[in-house]
């Protein structure tokens, strides 16, 4: 059994790695945020609708690490490592394959967010013509988050990722305010980072001193996991894109709201995410090993340490209701539109602690195909139905997050039942879904 030392060894360096991006995006958003809220609903269309598009790719960051774990645990540490390299090869040609799609579909899609050729949706696509550039980038790191995860090297990606955004907050400043440039100077320096990080961790893995060639079999073999890791990406799109775009909708105030909300709501989701993040890897290698009553055990104090991390996150934004979304904006709107969300975004945190808890340990064990329905399930009889009666109706926001709670719980209660049982626990260096 991993002690409780080696549980926080993991943790703690992937809470730095994954709370990096989301606080360079929460910093950007402030600063964009003072230009107005013009530019800061820009932001929010185009910043969302980018994330989610290379989120159809999660599947070289979770394939990665649930494939390679398990090696890993069964003392194939090299075989880990190939994972890994081929993993980064189908990022790099996938990753260029979505740069032309991006360039190419970003007018229209943008126009469809906003609700016509409005100030917003200017804003928006000067914004992506230059942050698409960075695509390749974006996966190449998801790629190698997988393998560093599964080797339980989380320190690398705590230093590259911090450093990295850490330089393009204060390039974001110069270019933002000092250059002039406004929202794209925001995006100039998006991608900046994005690359320095790339290169680092390309670096890493060439430091491995194995076999770097690409080999067509092991690729294939690897992107199996793309369709249920995509689908199960493709409901994250449906509810967050469609939410936006409802939000956009009730106007500029409104959407302007949902970013800082969703910002923060993602911001706290990943750092909640280091119990998964420690999940994936232990639980995968013990697995691996064939240790499978030491995985359950440590399953369960993991999802007891998620539900105590989100119970305090829930407290931390329910005593700053009114002084957090001020950090943010002024605007008296804007303002007025974060109390109604509020309560949903407080409230979501504790379900969100025990939630992405479980997400690991059934990602570590390669569950994907479970994972895939019940999030399927969740957008469809979940969000769906309450954030289209928002649009139907002319409802706030407060219907619109209503749904983004009902798709969390509905998760939740299928990861729950799933945990409980026995088809994920299963030992061996395949995962559970081809064993």
């Amino acid at each position: 059994m991993p002690s409780a030392r080696q549980v926080v060894a993991l943790a703690l360096p992937a809470l730095g790695a994954l709370a990096a991006e989301p606080l360079y995006v929460l910093g950007d958003t402030a600063i964009i945020g003072h230009l107005g809220t013009t530019s800061l609903a820009g932001l929010a269309l185009a910043g969302l609708l980018l994330s989610e598009l290379l989120g159809f790719c999660t599947f070289l960051e979770y394939g990665t690490t649930a494939r390679a774990a398990r090696l890993f645990g069964a003392g194939r540490r090299a075989e880990a490592l190939d994972v890994g390299v081929q993993a980064t090869w189908i990022a790099l040609a996938l990753g260029l394959v979505v740069l032309a799609a991006i360039e190419l579909a970003a007018p229209a899609a943008l126009t469809l967010m906003a609700g016509g050729e409005t100030a917003a949706r200017d804003e928006a696509l000067a914004w992506m013509r230059i942050a698409a550039l960075g695509s390749p980038f974006v996966l190449v790191t998801a790629a190698s988050l997988g393998w560093l995860r599964a080797v339980q090297n989380t320190k690398a990606t705590l230093m590259v990722l911090a450093t990295a955004n850490l330089g393009s907050i204060g390039l974001s400043v110069v270019l933002v305010y000092g250059a002039g440039m406004g929202i794209e100077g925001s995006a100039i320096a998006n991608v900046v980072a994005q690359a320095a990080s790339a290169t680092w961790f390309v670096s890493l893995l060439v430091r491995e001193r194995i076999d770097l060639r690409p080999h067509r079999g092991r690729m294939r073999v690897q992107l199996r996991a793309a369709r249920d890791l995509t689908l199960r990406t493709a409901a994250f799109f449906a509810a967050f894109t469609v939410a936006t775009a409802v939000a956009a909708r009730m106007g500029e105030s409104q959407v302007a709201a949902h970013q800082i909300g969703m910002q923060i709501w993602i911001l706290l989701a990943l750092v909640l995410d280091a119990t998964a993040i420690a999940a994936q890897a232990l639980v995968g290698g013990l697995l691996g090993a064939g240790a499978i009553a030491i995985a359950r055990t440590l399953a369960r104090r993991l999802v007891i340490a998620g539900a105590g991390l989100g119970v305090g996150f829930g407290g931390i934004l329910a005593l700053g209701h009114d002084a957090i979304p001020q950090l943010f904006t002024d605007d008296a709107a804007v303002l007025a539109a974060c109390a109604l969300l509020w309560p949903f975004l407080a409230g979501m945190m504790p379900l969100n602690g025990v939630l992405f808890a479980l997400d690991g340990v059934l990602f570590g064990a390669g569950d994907l195909r479970f994972m895939r329905n019940v999030t399927v399930a969740a957008a469809l009889f979940g969000f769906l139905p309450l954030t289209l009666y928002a649009a139907a109706t002319g409802g706030g926001l407060a219907i619109i997050w209503a749904g983004l709670s009902a798709f969390i719980v509905v998760r939740l209660v299928g990861g729950l039942a799933r945990w409980r049982g026995d088809a994920w626990a299963v030992g061996g260096a395949h995962l559970s879904d081809e064993a």
